[in-house]
């Protein structure tokens, strides 16, 4: 399928699949969108002016353990590169495995990761960029005006369901959330950063702040737990609330004696409702209790907030009071023509991307497995007979059936297929479930690393997800992709 067939560029055998993974040449900072790639030392370095203290971003410059850089890769793509100290993840392994598990994660309330690096000694997260600083610089440290309370209130519920996204995908535990954490991309709109789903070392602490805001299990037994991230929620609303960093225990006296308005940010005086603040104080009081069982779960976090959101039709920058870009413009189209398959693409034309799908078959998965007569087991036939429901699924339009064949074959893991998972991104996105379909794209990326269909099928579910800068820069680095292999003759 698609324009980017190439024998060599596939997997020769599924028990080889590991070596061969480690055998691709790495992916050049040309790279762009929500993909995952690790990084050369080189690109890092190149991208951050040699780790120039000039390019420090993190709260505690060159002071903190583990220092954040603001960077800019080959691409112009900004990044966000956070880098360990030399002892904080001895086993580069650990590291890598790490970074892999957050790097599936890819949610508009996050500032998602997008690679890592281990090269010797030296261990970097690679992340997007947030522009517009941090929710702690909003609060404490503002200059021509506070959030609104309507912007708080959206501050509350946006990083309540990046938390919910996170345990629903198996990450429930965040290290250190505060309002440092929390931060403003370039439409103003706030994200929980990706950084604090790792801890900032492999059995280090968790947490960095002052005791006074740490859950009291962990200052017992040293251990984060799911519990603790709604504590330290908890923590956030009372900033919120008050503009100020207040310790919990006195915050909770407060709030049992019925001191609420003292607690309130005075600059929100006269512009905030009474009842709406008695909520959010009445929830932050149930983050913060003492016993981890008597907390609300993240989806709780979500329900209480949702109805208590207002000025819907806003957008963040204006109640922040920030500069944006004009308007989201479409795809920047490439500088030479898309092929058929890019252009069902740009429109999201789903129908044209199925029949484009159904008419490659099977092309770009030539030579990807061949087996010998001893692999040819009722197991091998089974799984087979599985990818051929599947397709006629596929092919008929019956998308659930198509999902439930195909996740059959990739279930036994004995052949891979970069189409399979092109084919169940397709069956995703006609259904509805935009995170599935790019988790999927992005696994295809993983079998085939220049395969510009992966790419294609990323940036389609990164526009529906609202993530249209990034859909975008994918959508152009697929069609560069296309233009590279049409150069070599090795097919388009």
């Amino acid at each position: 399928m698609g324009c980017c067939g190439s024998k060599e560029h596939l997997p020769p055998r599924a028990e080889e699949k590991d070596q061969w993974q480690q055998q691709q040449h790495r992916r050049s900072s040309s790279v762009n969108g929500a993909g995952f790639a690790e990084f050369s030392l080189s690109e890092l370095k190149s991208a951050t002016n040699n780790f120039s203290s000039d390019s420090i971003v993190s709260e505690s410059g060159e002071k903190a353990p583990n220092v954040v850089y603001k960077g800019r890769l080959e691409s112009h793509r900004w990044i966000a590169v956070k880098k360990f100290t030399r002892i904080a993840w001895p086993d580069p392994k650990q590291f890598a495995e790490a970074a892999k598990e957050v790097g599936k994660l890819r949610h508009k309330r996050l500032a998602n990761l997008i690679g890592y690096c281990c090269d010797g000694d030296d261990r970097l997260l690679v992340a997007e960029f947030m522009p517009n600083e941090t929710l702690a610089k909003h609060l404490f440290h503002w200059e021509n005006q506070t959030p609104e309370w309507a912007m708080r209130l959206r501050v509350a519920l946006y990083i309540a369901e990046a938390l919910d996204y996170c345990s629903q995908e198996g990450r429930p535990l965040y290290h250190d959330l505060n309002a440092y954490r929390v931060l403003f991309d370039e439409n103003g709109d706030p994200r929980l950063s990706c950084f604090g789903l790792m801890k900032n070392s492999r059995d280090g602490k968790s947490y960095s702040t002052n005791l006074a805001y740490t859950p009291p299990e962990y200052l017992r037994n040293g251990r984060v737990t799911q519990e603790s991230v709604v504590f330290s929620f908890g923590t956030v609303l009372l900033d919120l609330l008050s503009g100020k960093h207040i310790p919990p225990t006195h915050a909770l006296d407060m709030i049992r004696g019925k001191n609420i308005l003292l607690l309130m940010d005075s600059h929100l005086e006269g512009n905030f409702s009474t009842e709406e603040a008695t909520g959010v104080f009445d929830l932050a009081s149930k983050c913060l209790q003492y016993e981890p069982r008597d907390r609300p779960k993240t989806n709780d976090l979500v329900s209480t907030l949702a109805p208590l959101q207002t000025k819907n039709d806003v957008p963040s920058h204006v109640m922040l009071g920030i500069t944006t870009r004009e308007e989201k413009k479409p795809a920047t189209p490439p500088h030479h023509p898309l092929s058929p398959m890019g252009d069902a693409c740009s429109r999201m034309d789903l129908t044209a991307i199925h029949q484009f799908l159904v008419m490659q078959h099977y092309k770009d998965d030539e030579g990807t497995n061949e087996l010998s007569f001893q692999e040819w087991t009722q197991q091998m036939r089974d799984m087979l007979d599985a990818r051929k429901r599947g397709d006629f699924a596929f092919r008929d339009k019956e998308f659930k059936t198509a999902i439930d064949c195909y996740s059959q074959f990739i279930d036994v893991g004995t052949m891979i297929s970069p189409t399979v998972h092109a084919r169940r991104s397709l069956c995703y996105l006609m259904c509805d479930q935009a995170d599935a379909a790019l988790r999927d794209a992005m696994q295809a990326q993983c079998i085939y690393p220049d395969w510009s269909t992966a790419f294609y099928m990323q940036a389609v579910a990164l526009a529906k997800l609202d993530m249209h800068k990034d859909a975008a820069d994918m959508l152009n680095e697929a069609a560069i992709l296309e233009e590279k292999k049409s150069r070599s003759g090795k097919g388009s």
